[in-house]
């Protein structure tokens, strides 16, 4: 029987929160309103967010590395480094999708359903980071008793 592998979750969360930065993360009633998405794309009268390099770029391209790190953990490499960068990067990411609702979320502008995907499934890949680790280091530790 194969052990599980809670990696590849943590992976398919981080591709979850990259694909929803296109998803509408603001929505703005004035004028004759508009949304706003993740990186920064704006359709209608936005007054956020500003144009440039911002909070919903850096989540995206964590979101990347956080695949890459939850793959590695998958496959079993550098699983105890992989497992706990892929927490440490999980943690991070909820702290920036709260970021980024701080910033820009005031009347009348509202958050629109792709900010609660990132934030939910990126606190979804916290927990999944920790089973992770968990169970990462216990296989770790389990492998390096045999030798």
């Amino acid at each position: 029987m194969s052990r599980a592998r809670p990696g590849w979750l943590v992976a398919v969360c981080a591709l979850v929160v990259a694909v929803s930065a296109w998803l509408p993360w603001l929505r703005s009633s004035a004028g004759n309103g508009g949304r706003a998405n993740g990186i920064g794309g704006v359709a209608g009268a936005m007054p956020v967010p500003p144009p440039g390099f911002g909070v919903g770029q850096l989540i995206v391209l964590l979101s990347a590395t956080l695949v890459v790190a939850g793959a590695m953990a998958a496959r079993g490499v550098s699983v105890r480094m992989a497992s706990t960068a892929a927490l440490g990067i999980s943690v991070i990411l909820v702290v920036l999708a709260l970021w980024f609702y701080r910033l820009y979320v005031y009347p009348p502008v509202t958050a629109a359903y792709g900010l609660y995907i990132a934030g939910g499934v990126a606190a979804a890949a916290v927990v999944l980071s920790i089973w992770t680790m968990v169970s990462g280091w216990r296989s770790a530790g389990i492998a390096g008793a045999r030798r």
